[in-house]
């Protein structure tokens, strides 16, 4: 890489490689891999678990007193009270892999005081991996990245995921994708949400929605979408998502219409959050993207400070909610 990265970078990246050499060596006998359920049609591995494990180690040998957020272990590790917290998924895209498509990535991000500072998303099986320090941009590889300049949400290529767990409202979730489906060039489901962020920072997709998420499976992938000059918040256009289970992401133009177009099925969680996941602040890059887009809620999300638990719903300005232009 050309750029100095920063040092605590570095260690995610370390940690993120050791996971996908571990992934990459299981991936060449699948048949043998133990997988276990944690539900209806949300499987994990022992892959899972020995790629978090070494993701966790290689973090705390370098910095013994962080915190750690990891899918399948939680909390048990690290310092519950530092201010530095790991948000830790370590195969996002689980059910891909144990079939054999090459759609899956190890996530890590940093937080810190509620900020998620630092961010690393590595798809193992094609050695691509994505990168981002706040305020110092987003990368792939050495290649410096940049959301999409669409403008209309009919040119758009939109990802999404869909509902797999028992409990999601599917109906929901149906009215939501025919809403967008019509009102797109075309919808992608690939099956990892990590990697579906990082393909809104590398403008592959215009936009992004799902719900469902859980913080591990956004955090690294906000960091990566913001710093490459794109915004990204829950239903309501309020940049307080990572724990409100419900994720829109996009360029600027094009994230104002989706935003518009899923508010009504919000299903935001009021109550307090668990002490991580705070709004994340869009970098002035994105600010400055929003303000030219004359876009309300764009430059809300890009000005977004630390909220309260309860905020009221976002108030669209009569401009943002016009129809989007065709």
């Amino acid at each position: 890489m050309s750029q100095a990265l920063h040092p605590m970078l570095n260690i995610a990246i370390k940690a993120a490689r050791a996971a996908g050499a571990i992934i990459n060596r299981a991936a060449l006998d699948l048949e043998v891999i133990k997988v276990g359920s944690k539900g209806p049609n949300d499987f994990v591995s022992e892959v899972d678990r020995a790629a978090e494990e070494a993701i966790i180690d290689t973090l705390l040998e370098a910095y013994p007193d962080h915190g750690i957020l990891a899918e399948e272990s939680g909390r048990a590790r690290g310092n519950k009270r530092s201010e530095f917290v790991w948000i830790i998924d370590p195969l996002d895209g689980t059910t891909n892999f144990l079939h054999g498509l090459p759609t899956y990535a190890v996530s890590i991000a940093l937080e810190h005081r509620s900020q998620v500072q630092q961010a690393v998303v590595y798809d193992p099986a094609r050695n691509d991996l994505f990168y981002a320090s706040r305020g110092r941009g987003a990368f792939l590889n050495d290649r410096r990245l940049r959301v999409s300049k669409r403008t209309r949400l009919s040119d758009s290529l939109i990802g999404t995921g869909f509902p797999f767990r028992k409990g999601d409202n599917f109906k929901r979730y149906l009215e939501m994708f025919e809403e967008v489906m019509k009102s797109c060039a075309g919808v992608r489901r690939p099956g990892a949400a990590a990697l579906d962020l990082c393909y809104v920072a590398a403008g592959w997709y215009d936009g992004f929605f799902e719900t469902g998420l859980s913080p591990w499976d956004i955090a690294a992938g906000s960091l990566l979408v913001a710093e490459a000059g794109g915004l990204i918040g829950n239903f309501t256009g309020e940049a307080d998502y990572l724990h409100q289970r419900e994720v829109v992401a996009g360029n600027p133009k094009v994230y104002g219409q989706l935003v518009q177009m899923l508010a009504p099925f919000t299903r935001v969680i009021s109550e307090g959050r668990a002490g991580i996941g705070a709004p994340l602040a869009a970098t002035p890059e994105a600010a400055e993207a929003a303000e030219a887009g004359n876009d309300a809620t764009a430059a809300f999300v890009a000005a977004a400070e630390p909220a309260p638990a309860r905020r009221a719903p976002l108030r669209i300005r009569k401009s943002m909610a016009t129809k989007p232009e065709q």
